[in-house]
């Protein structure tokens, strides 16, 4: 018989942990993970860590830094990593992970549950099997498993508020499915290594997510930079229209001198920013506004926070989001 493979499940609270409470469901220790744990070593070789307890609306920056750091600091001797985590911001989380972590070594996979696992019909037990399966895979990288899927961590969005298919893969193929031949990976989704795996975990919290509405006041931008903002995430219209007249143009072209990173993406889902179609886009590049192309709304942000942490300058910043660092965004042509 085969040895098993060595898994550590980190626990940070959320749904999955839950119990009611005087005041609805209370995230809890491991302790009420137990049951299903005990199930899964019959397949696995897990030490369990709680490294937090929190509803996942209550996890900050400064948790996703502590995550990676104990994912790094711990990862030797193991062959994959579960991160137990709640739903409602699992997607920036597990984002923010990847850039912290780059070149990992190992299979590091998110998963959390839409129902408690103390309820009867919860999918938390199918969530972590596959996470556990994805976990011993062999394949490195960050992930998100959620209803019998997996997906790139940079590439989740939570899609649904109830609906145990609460996760989709957003412009990119699935990384694994479960099938009737067990966890199939798609080989061609998974993250390319560029090197040695490294702990950057800096980051900024200076970034600003925007949606962009009929009639917004461009002084907007004005007051960003007063707050001291240095990056700015746009979901425009459509391929990346931006409203240019009325002093729109001119409120975003005063956050690009006063040295804010400003980042298009767009507000259809399922798409990409192209700012050289329509002349809006094209005064936007001209500003020297950065295209977030087919990036999640998470990506794209949580992308910008990592650069900036990282100390880089504008111009190192716009040169980065031309390239793909762990599946993100779609590779084009002439990216550098």
């Amino acid at each position: 018989m085969l040895p098993k493979k060595k898994i550590l499940l980190l626990t940070t609270g959320g749904t999955i942990a839950s119990l009611p409470g005087g005041d609805g469901l209370e995230p809890h220790r491991s302790e009420v993970m137990e049951r299903e744990i005990n199930q899964l070593r019959t397949y696995y070789d897990i030490i369990v860590d709680d490294v937090m307890c929190l509803d996942s609306s209550n996890i900050r920056p400064e948790e996703w830094q502590l995550i990676a750091r104990r994912i790094f600091q711990e990862r030797s001797g193991y062959d994959g990593i579960v991160v137990s985590h709640g739903t409602d911001t699992m997607a920036y989380t597990a984002s923010a992970v990847t850039f912290m972590l780059p070149n990992i070594d190992l299979p590091v996979v998110f998963t959390g549950s839409q129902l408690p696992l103390t309820d009867m019909l919860s999918d938390g037990p199918d969530n972590l099997r596959t996470a556990f399966a994805m976990a011993a895979s062999g394949h490195p990288g960050v992930f998100l498993a959620f209803d019998r899927k997996v997906m790139l961590g940079c590439r989740a969005v939570k899609v649904r508020a109830s609906g145990f298919s609460a996760f989709e893969s957003v412009n990119a193929r699935y990384a694994a499915q479960v099938s009737n031949r067990g966890l199939v990976v798609d080989s061609r989704v998974l993250p390319v290594s560029r090197g040695e795996p490294a702990l950057r975990p800096e980051i900024s919290r200076d970034v600003f997510l925007l949606k962009l509405t009929p009639g917004l006041n461009p002084a907007v931008f004005e007051m960003l930079a007063a707050m001291g903002y240095r990056g700015i995430v746009i979901e425009a219209f459509g391929l990346g229209g931006v409203n240019v007249l009325h002093r729109g143009l001119r409120g975003i072209r005063r956050a690009v001198e006063d040295g804010i990173s400003v980042v298009v993406t767009t507000q259809c889902l399922y798409d990409s920013a192209n700012l050289e179609v329509y002349q809006v886009g094209s005064k936007l590049l001209e500003l020297g506004v950065i295209q977030g192309r087919d990036m999640t709304s998470e990506a794209a942000m949580t992308k910008l926070m990592w650069a900036i942490g990282q100390g880089m300058s504008q111009e190192e910043i716009s040169d980065l989001f031309q390239k793909n660092l762990a599946g993100e965004v779609t590779q084009m042509q002439n990216a550098k």
